[in-house]
């Protein structure tokens, strides 16, 4: 990768991008509140094994499916995978915030200059209403637009999935930034294995019921900071 493709790509996972993903927790506040996210170390636990049995299943193998589509110049690879992720989705909150952060990625991608055609056409089937438009898809037709390979694209998905945790961590749990910063690390070998076995897949299949239902529990609860 050149440095002009590092740079472009990585104005969409920096956390100054608005996709607006401090917004959302990913159902961690109803599982912090439920007392069953108590500490980092908790936290570390509740995150790797959404790693493992549903992201890693799930939206890596939509982003790597995605990239390709770019590659291929086929957006209809794109569409397919986009509303298969829509059905796999559970939860209402769940997927309202994917696919409020992906109309902020596709606004901005289909700015730049000599935007792929995939890009272009995703973009007018969200506005036609054609494909509901989800974060990890948008994402990686953006870093692939930008020329990332498939497996950074992935990588930095997942990246980019641990810090919103974290960040959630930070206002919800006893932790601070040392601890956070820990907490990556160990999730690092984590996100490896979950690139490695992502980049082989096309199909989608996902199994975290705890994490599931704490999403779907979010919007029951009576105080919260969090959007999702």
């Amino acid at each position: 990768m050149n440095t002009v493709s590092l740079i472009n790509g990585l104005r969409f996972i920096d956390s100054f991008f608005p996709s607006g993903g401090y917004a959302y927790s990913s159902g961690l506040e109803a599982a912090v509140q439920a007392l069953a996210v108590r500490s980092g170390d908790d936290l570390f636990l509740y995150v790797e094994d959404m790693f493992r049995h549903e992201i890693a299943h799930r939206e890596a193998v939509a982003v790597g499916v995605a990239h390709n589509a770019l590659f291929s110049n086929d957006v209809q690879s794109a569409l397919s995978i986009d509303h298969e992720l829509h059905a796999l989705k559970l939860g209402r909150e769940s997927r309202l915030a994917s696919q409020q952060m992906a109309r902020q990625v596709v606004k901005i991608a289909v700015e730049q200059p000599a935007a792929h055609a995939v890009v272009l056409g995703f973009h007018a089937a969200m506005e036609a209403g054609r494909t509901p438009g989800h974060f990890p898809v948008t994402l990686a037709l953006a870093l692939a637009d930008a020329g990332w390979e498939k497996a950074e694209t992935i990588a930095a998905f997942c990246y980019q999935t641990a810090v919103g945790f974290v960040s959630a961590g930070l206002k919800l749990l006893p932790i601070g930034q040392r601890e956070s910063q820990h907490l990556l690390e160990r999730w690092t070998p984590t996100i490896g294995e979950c690139v490695r076995e992502a980049a082989q897949l096309t199909t989608m299949t996902a199994w975290s019921p705890v994490q599931a239902i704490y999403a779907m529990r979010h919007g029951r609860l009576e105080s919260k900071l969090f959007r999702s």
